[in-house]
């Protein structure tokens, strides 16, 4: 399915043409930096510029024989060239070229991932303040606990998604750099100059140190980061799923007209958008484990990094990007119901004040073991008879009325108490 979905601006950078189109001005660059050093004629160079160009089918035909995708490249090329292609590739090993495109096109990839992320952001930001004072139930370990808000939901989410720009942003500084270093990067048969010149025009920095290669844990860095966002995604999709049940139904995913959520059932309404989400998520980590291993490569260079990373790296991008694509409409559309939210928050019938009622206790001088167990007392009746509520059952007993007043207790059951200090962390969050 993802692959009727690939945006174009993703898709396009692990294309061949994208690929052979970076390599070539690689090429070029080292040489005009050459040119300025004195190494070759600048009329050369002017050769080279208005002659160099390749054809993506021939380059895969080339590499039939050749089993070398570069050689292959640097073959098509030349044919275009003529002599002066004696310039190009001077001195250089083939992860130059390599290398240094991969990380051109993980930072390009990247930026356009953090765009998807500002939007996802704005979002939340968004529904948020919406439902700033929309009352739920907070649940932990699935139970319910005390009350809380929709909007404190999305906050969460959007101040996740921040730090999540922000770890973006530094993997994207950390895989923006090149390499024109040579065969184990010693710079033997090239200036350092000329790996200044062409990171310079790439928008990359020089690697301060090479081998044969960029070293992995900068990859490894920029794919975990990926995952981490996979999991905020993953994360939202899980409490929208969640929301969703039957029994819950306080939020569900946008139904569209026509969409069948059964071949076998047509009432069924099923969160699928999530469910996909929390799927991909998976793949995500997977990839990035795949980019911790690719960091440990003997002595200067192997290949074994090279076909995971063909697989791994376009793939993650091109999955996040989507994944955020769909995240941004699952939000944007979710559908929020507060008759039921207010109908759940009911269905303990007062037990979710029971934490107000035993720090009143306390403040009224009974210890905290007292205040607990008559609080508890009370609230394990009510959990095994449906026709109680902890309030009446409070008021019921002695041991409660040594402390507080029916008026008291009567307070203490008010939802809009929860509600008092939501403000302020939306003056930390959204509004900040």
């Amino acid at each position: 399915m993802i692959e009727r979905y690939i945006r174009k601006e993703i898709g396009r950078i692990w294309e061949d043409e994208f690929k052979y189109s970076t390599w070539l001005r690689i090429e070029i660059l080292a040489c005009e930096a050459r040119a300025a050093l004195g190494e070759i004629p600048e009329a050369d160079v002017n050769v080279i510029k208005e002659k160099a160009k390749f054809d993506v089918k021939k380059i895969l035909e080339i590499e039939e024989t050749t089993q070398h995708d570069v050689i292959a490249f640097l073959t098509n090329v030349a044919e275009y060239v003529g002599p002066e292609s004696r310039h190009i590739h001077y001195g250089m090993t083939s992860s130059d070229i390599l290398d240094t495109t991969l990380s051109f096109q993980m930072k390009t990839a990247g930026e356009l991932i953090l765009k998807n992320l500002m939007e996802l952001r704005t979002a939340l930001k968004e529904r948020a303040l919406e439902h700033r004072l929309t009352l739920c139930i907070g649940r932990t370990h699935g139970i319910h606990a005390e009350p809380t808000t929709m909007g404190l939901k999305f906050a969460l989410w959007f101040e996740e998604t921040n730090r999540n720009i922000e770890r973006l942003k530094r993997a994207i500084d950390v895989i923006s750099v090149g390499q024109i270093s040579g065969a184990v990067g010693t710079f033997d048969h090239l200036s350092p100059k000329i790996e200044e010149y062409v990171c310079a025009h790439m928008g990359l920095k020089p690697a301060p140190v090479s081998t044969q290669v960029i070293q992995r844990d900068r990859h490894a860095e920029y794919l975990t980061t990926l995952a981490v966002i996979g999991g905020t995604l993953e994360k939202i999709a899980t409490e929208v799923r969640h929301l969703q049940k039957t029994e819950v139904l306080e939020a569900e995913e946008y139904f569209s007209k026509g969409q069948k959520g059964s071949s076998a059932m047509p009432h069924k309404r099923n969160p699928i958008i999530s469910e996909r989400i929390a799927g991909m998520a998976r793949i995500l980590r997977g990839n990035a484990m795949a980019g911790l291993e690719n960091i440990t490569l003997w002595h200067e260079r192997d290949i074994s990094h090279s076909s995971v990373e063909r697989v791994i790296i376009p793939d993650s991008t091109i999955l996040l990007d989507y994944m955020l694509a769909k995240t941004v409409g699952l939000v944007k559309n979710l559908l929020i119901y507060p008759e039921n939210m207010k109908k759940n928050l009911e269905l303990t019938r007062g037990l979710v004040f029971s934490q107000k009622v035993l720090l009143s206790i306390t403040e009224k001088g009974a210890t905290r073991e007292t205040a607990y167990k008559i609080v508890q007392d009370s609230a394990m009746e009510v959990w095994r008879d449906a026709g109680k509520n902890l309030k009446d059952e409070l008021i019921k007993k002695e041991e409660v009325l040594e402390y507080l007043t029916s008026e008291e207790l009567e307070k203490l059951f008010d939802y809009n108490r929860t509600l008092q200090n939501i403000d302020i962390i939306f003056k930390r969050t959204v509004e900040a």
